[in-house]
């Protein structure tokens, strides 16, 4: 199959993924399950899904399906990861594909219906893509010494008034999507205690990525962005904005960036081959310069690496349950929707 019939394939199969947990899934057998969905267990306590209790259940694809975080063009990511995927193929010896998905919901029901196999996630959504598809992050960019972290920047127009946060009042300003932890979740767990709440001090505006809210305040869309750090530096080194055109009034403390996961229910051997694999390669420079100087993957731990992640998500109440997932899922959808909207409507107005 060619990697647009993929393409075609997995959009359908993302539309159609199968539903959540049934009747006989939530009366399983499970000592422990925590905040995973009824179709997965923890036994063992590790914050993430055990593999099936049925192990005619374990699969080894002969074709593994990748796909990165939407946090940009997802077609810049194809490209810049193309390195690594004919790497990933010769050394897990299968056939590669890279799925482009659109949204962060698309990405995480990939995964939960079995269509995607190992996956980039961003820092907020991994939370979901954890207790909602099963999936069990192992690694995330970083050097020798550490893996990569980046910050909450809330951005301005360089010649724009605004110094500080609370100038925001009354102003409106690009929230990335729903479940993002930069973009959306961490701003509503911090904000409050420096004097600005958003959606009752400023209105929230969902651009869709951190990208598009960056280049939304350069073009006046918005008065300010809330994105991750690290998007603004790779545009920045990518040419895609100049440093001088925009400002930043706040940046929090550090956060992971995103991780890599596979799908729990894939055969152990398989997912060891692929944790080596992840581990044992080394970026291209044309890779180390997209990714700000990270030159490999880095081993991570949900339980220990993503513990301020999910603090944030309580605090801002917004924790990564199946309620909450399906809130900000259709929060995403109306988002797109409403841009699809925008859209057509400045194409009909042009003569």
């Amino acid at each position: 199959m060619s990697t647009g019939m993929w393409r075609a394939a997995g959009l359908a199969a993302v539309v159609g993924a199968i539903g959540f947990a049934t009747q006989a899934d939530a009366q399983q057998a499970c000592k422990n399950r925590g905040h995973l969905d009824t179709v997965y267990c923890d036994d063992n306590g590790d914050l993430v899904a055990d593999l099936p209790a049925d192990k005619k259940k374990l699969r080894n694809p002969s074709t593994l399906v990748f796909a990165y975080s939407p946090v940009e063009d997802p077609a810049v990511y194809e490209n810049i990861f193309k390195p690594f995927t004919e790497y990933l193929g010769k050394c897990a010896a299968k056939k590669v594909v890279y799925y482009a998905v659109q949204s962060n919901s698309a990405e995480i029901e990939a995964m939960r219906s079995g269509r995607l196999h190992v996956a980039g996630f961003s820092t907020g959504p991994t939370g979901f893509a954890v207790n909602m598809a099963g999936a069990i992050p192992f690694a995330a960019k970083g050097t020798a010494a550490e893996y990569r972290a980046y910050r909450l920047a809330v951005v301005v127009k360089a010649d724009s008034p605004y110094q500080k946060l609370t100038d925001l009042k009354g102003k409106k300003v690009g929230h990335t999507a729903a479940s993002s932890n930069s973009g959306n979740l961490a701003p509503r767990a911090l904000f409050p205690a420096l004097g600005v709440t958003p959606e009752k001090d400023y209105a929230v505006v969902y651009s869709g990525g951190h990208d598009k809210s960056i280049l939304g305040v350069i073009s006046g869309d918005y008065d300010a962005g809330t994105i991750a750090s690290d998007v603004m530096e790779r545009m920045i080194t990518r040419g895609t904005i100049k440093k001088e055109q925009i400002r930043v009034i706040y940046q929090s403390a550090p956060f992971p960036t995103s991780s890599f996961a596979y799908a729990h229910d894939l055969e152990p051997a398989l997912a060891e081959k692929l944790k080596k694999c992840f581990y044992d390669f080394r970026f291209t420079p044309e890779m180390t310069k997209e990714f700000n100087g990270d030159d490999r993957f880095y081993p991570i731990s949900y339980k220990k690496d993503w513990e301020v992640v999910r603090t944030v998500a309580e605090a801002s109440g917004t924790p990564y349950n199946k309620t909450q997932y399906e809130k900000e899922s259709e929060a995403e959808r109306q988002a797109e929707l409403k841009k699809a909207q925008e859209k057509l409507q400045q194409q009909q107005k042009k003569p």
